[in-house]
């Protein structure tokens, strides 16, 4: 049979734990009242004693003391405050990520505008972002394009981030870092969308897509149209019949 491996535990954080009450088994302790005020050097059992008379705990605040330093107190409210103290600090503290972009000098166009479009990304995820030029060969004779390139792309990105820390040389690689602003991440209206919609809005007016009417008197009749041309005919009508009866030599040729 094989021997038995021994199982190894995972080790597990040291959680300090405040020593109260009977725990305290120095012999001599520095006593503090639950106001503040400094009650001298006690025995144990004379500190106990007097925060029980108290209906409080005698708690050891500062064990690496000579002697230790206890407290009378409440303590299952001082450890309540504490915790809170603790959810609180967690609560508003932030998680800084740092993501990583690497470039070569002679990086083309197309890779260019993807490796921004990288950074662009991590910027507007509020991430730190850093940006390392890496040289090979002969390369490292020549440390200002990588510069000039680390350059140009704080430039494109200069609204949404940051220079935190500027080129510098490391071996053979160049480091920059960038941080986000606080543009980074906020999504920005079409100004000029809205505008055009806004002004199609106000043309169409209240009329369902339809233009305002024009004037009243600005309106062509159609009965005032008709009559304006038939006016000229029956001038003309009434010319001719009227020619005939005023000429008495058509009148007698007539007769």
């Amino acid at each position: 049979m094989r021997p038995r491996r021994p199982r190894f535990e995972p080790v597990r954080p040291v959680v300090r734990q405040e020593r109260i009450n009977e725990q305290i088994r120095v012999p001599r302790v520095r006593l503090i009242d639950d106001d503040g005020a400094q009650l001298g050097i006690k025995t144990a059992d004379e500190a106990r004693e007097y925060a029980y008379a108290k209906g409080l705990d005698l708690v050891e605040v500062a064990a690496q003391a000579d002697p230790p330093v206890t407290r009378v107190m409440d303590f299952g409210k001082w450890k309540y405050e504490q915790e809170q103290k603790a959810k609180l600090a967690r609560k508003h503290q932030t998680n800084v990520q740092i993501k990583e972009i690497k470039l070569r000098p002679k990086i083309g166009v197309h890779d260019y505008e993807t490796k921004k479009g990288h950074v662009e990304r991590f910027l507007n995820q509020r991430a730190k972002v850093k940006v390392t030029i890496m040289f090979r060969g002969r390369e490292q004779q020549h440390p200002e394009r990588g510069r000039t390139l680390l350059m140009r792309l704080a430039e494109d990105l200069k609204e949404i981030g940051l220079i935190e820390s500027p080129p510098l040389q490391d071996g053979r690689n160049m480091v920059m870092v960038m941080a986000p602003t606080k543009n980074a991440g906020v999504k920005k209206t079409d100004a000029e969308a809205e505008d055009g919609q806004r002004s199609e809005e106000e043309v169409q007016g209240d009329g369902n897509g339809q233009a305002d009417a024009p004037p009243r008197d600005e309106v062509a009749q159609p009965g005032a149209q008709v009559a304006e041309a038939e006016a000229p005919v029956r001038q003309g009508s009434a010319g001719v019949g009227g020619g005939r009866a005023a000429d008495p030599e058509a009148a007698g040729d007539l007769i």
